[in-house]
């Protein structure tokens, strides 16, 4: 009879049905297919000594480059980093390292980056996690909060697979929505909020992904949260954003304000609540995302007393800020994100078709989008901006994610692009790389009270890392798998240069356009199957 039932939603009904009613999918119901096992094929290692050779590092702290150097990986940590000699100088001569070795002259490494919004596809554009996993591995992405991956049975088993390296993947830290995983229906009084984190503690969920709940709900998941060491961010939805905003949340205790929903809302200017259009019907997600933009005017001006006294309590409570800029970026150019480099070749047919304009599909609500409506996005980008830069100025942290796949915006090129877009709104790149690296961790690791794993190159933490050809600071744009064009003037011809050329993770070296190769062909699989 559920069968029945589920056969006749679309797919938004479908998703929201599991996660209200907590109900079971194996790795095949719902079309979402389990990553492979790992082929022997599949990356080097890891090696008792990997020597990486003559390497540039970013360390992930904001520290400038270093280097030539040599990192020393045994088994798969980070046992040192020692100098490979002067900048100019030829080395001199010494014994020969021991172990694996990975020449990397020319080269610059920099931790693992660390995608804090993840959800795999499904039956109606990316039914195989294979595709996801092996995109995100391919920019460089080592690590990342599931939000939610995928129902809990489901991410439980991929994240299990990741953590042994029985699969391609990152590594997979589990958050789940209220209710979802377990059997005792909807999470409606704050009894039922304390007793289902106390069942995601004891069933390997590492956090929570928050909606606007009741505030009464919102402070017991957060405070049984803290309890048992799980974390949170949440998604402070429209229907619910004028009882619980990101500053009422963050002083229950949230710990991520993910997307921009709740910041504007406590700066606005004339009113307590946003003035929707008389005609407004949040199901109409052109409604929905539409009349967001028009917030930008309607707040207290960037630099305000009531400005800095927002971001200044945040600082104070700790709260992370990971904007998703890439998600929305379709909102203010359609046309450049639908003409994207990298569709042609690792954009599945069926991922393009859903983002294309559907009443049906999450995200594609471009029905009449119009200039106006993109004007309003650039303005509201413009202050969405500000906003971020300047938490970050005053200290505070400010992460790196895509949630990827909706609007045009492809896994793992949507999140070389949002660090494009952080670097648009004022970080400097080696802020970008801190705010995907170290300050990611940091929202992974802090809930759990434990010292960082990974996310800075440092001796003892975790072999994640990621090894590009090409000066990164130079230009962001280079850790695109399409890399970015470039003049040769020896030849007179522009070129691609860059593309991440190693993924790291676990002392495994994984080469990432070999990962990308595999994409494309997934690609063309598809093209060339018949049509649906």
């Amino acid at each position: 009879m559920v069968n029945t039932m589920m056969k006749k939603l679309t797919p938004l009904v479908f998703v929201c049905l599991v996660i209200s009613a907590g109900l079971v999918l194996d790795a095949r119901q719902g079309g979402l297919v389990a990553a492979p096992n790992r082929r022997p094929t599949e990356g080097r290692g890891p090696f008792p000594t990997l020597t990486i050779r003559n390497v540039m590092v970013i360390d992930g702290t904001g520290a400038p480059p270093f280097g030539p150097m040599n990192v020393v990986v045994e088994n798969n940590r980070i046992a040192r980093i020692t100098s490979a000699g002067t900048p100019g100088v030829p080395a001199p001569a010494g014994p020969p390292p021991a172990g694996e070795v990975l020449e990397a002259a020319g080269m610059y490494l920099m931790p693992g980056f660390i995608n804090l919004h993840m959800h795999l596809g499904d039956a109606n554009n990316a039914p195989e996690a294979e595709y996801t996993y092996k995109l995100w591995m391919a920019h460089g992405i080592t690590a990342g909060r599931g939000v939610e991956l995928a129902p809990q049975p489901f991410a439980l088993r991929e994240k299990e697979r990741s953590a042994a390296n029985a699969i391609v993947a990152p590594r997979l830290f589990n958050y789940q929505r209220p209710g979802a995983g377990w059997t005792e229906g909807l999470v409606d009084t704050p009894e039922k909020a304390r007793a289902w984190v106390r069942w995601c503690a004891a069933n390997g969920v590492d956090g929570m992904k928050l909606v606007a709940h009741p505030p009464e709900i919102m402070a017991a998941l957060l405070d049984e949260a803290k309890k048992h060491g799980l974390g949170s961010t949440a998604h402070l939805e429209q229907r619910g954003v004028a009882q619980m905003n990101a500053l009422t949340a963050a002083r229950l205790g949230l710990g991520t304000v993910t997307h921009f929903y709740g910041h504007f809302e406590p700066l606005l200017r004339d009113h307590e609540i946003q003035p929707w259009p008389a005609q407004m019907n949040y199901n109409d997600e052109q409604f929905r995302f539409g009349q967001v933009a028009r917030l930008w005017d309607q707040i207290h001006p960037p630099g305000s007393p009531e400005w800095t006294a927002y971001l200044q309590e945040h600082l104070k409570l700790g709260t992370i800020f990971d904007p998703t800029l890439t998600a929305y970026a379709a909102t203010r150019d359609v046309m450049r994100m639908r003409n994207a480099d990298w569709h042609a070749k690792y954009t599945l047919p069926s991922l393009m078709e859903f983002y294309a304009p559907s009443r049906v599909n999450h995200g594609a609500y471009y029905y009449d989008w119009t200039l106006t409506d993109e004007i309003a996005w650039r303005n509201f980008y413009q202050v969405w901006f500000r906003l971020m830069n300047d938490y970050k100025k005053m200290g505070g942290r400010v992460t790196a994610s895509d949630d990827a796949a909706y609007t045009y915006n492809t896994w793992g090129f949507g999140y070389i692009h949002e660090l494009e877009l952080l670097q648009e709104a004022g970080f400097n790149p080696l802020e970008v790389i801190r705010a995907a690296t170290m300050h990611a961790a940091e929202a992974l690791h802090e809930p759990k009270g434990q010292p960082l794993q990974f996310g800075i190159v440092r001796a003892g933490l975790l072999a994640d890392m990621v090894i590009v050809d090409q000066n990164p600071l130079q230009n962001l744009k280079v850790l695109y798998g399409t890399g970015a064009v470039r003049l040769n003037d020896q030849t007179g011809r522009a070129e691609r240069v860059g593309g991440v050329k190693y993924t790291i993770k676990d002392g495994i070296i994984y080469d990432a356009k070999r990962l990308l190769a595999d994409v494309a062909a997934m690609v063309e699989k598809q093209k060339a199957a018949p049509a649906r």
